[in-house]
């Protein structure tokens, strides 16, 4: 789609405010454009859901025995891993979705954070993931 003004008129006529395009490598000639994280992020959740209400309390207990707080961490979908640019990251966590994209980083990999919580067999498969990175 052409990024004219009729084009803009005709998505705000139907009411879409933005949108995104999923599967950009399968346009010949399509350039993804990237996203630089933060100095300061130091852990990625890449996930289907971004963490909301009580969910954020778990995974900010998670955090804590990481040894980092909610500051130093971002949420994306994974559909946008291929466009991750600069970063400076410890760690990157795929919660309910595959594992992609990121090398030589700590790596987490567990079924969405709802499906964590209460479940002593998925903590503790986390908590093994994350002592194997220490040192």
């Amino acid at each position: 789609m052409k990024n004219n003004k009729s084009d803009l008129l005709y998505l705000q006529e139907m009411d879409i405010q933005s949108w995104e395009l999923l599967h950009a490598s399968r346009l010949t000639g399509y350039l993804t454009e990237t996203f630089d994280l933060p100095d300061s992020c130091r852990l990625l959740l890449v996930s289907p859901e971004k963490p909301e209400g009580d969910i954020v309390f778990m995974f900010e207990k998670v955090l804590r025995s990481m040894g980092l707080d909610l500051s130093k961490t971002m949420h994306i979908f994974p559909e946008q891993v291929v466009s991750l640019g600069s970063h400076q990251l410890s760690w990157i966590w795929f919660s309910g979705c595959e594992k992609s994209g990121i090398l030589d980083i700590n790596t987490l990999l567990s079924p969405l954070l709802k499906e964590i919580e209460g479940n002593n067999l998925e903590r503790r498969n986390l908590w093994q993931q994350i002592c194997s990175y220490e040192k």
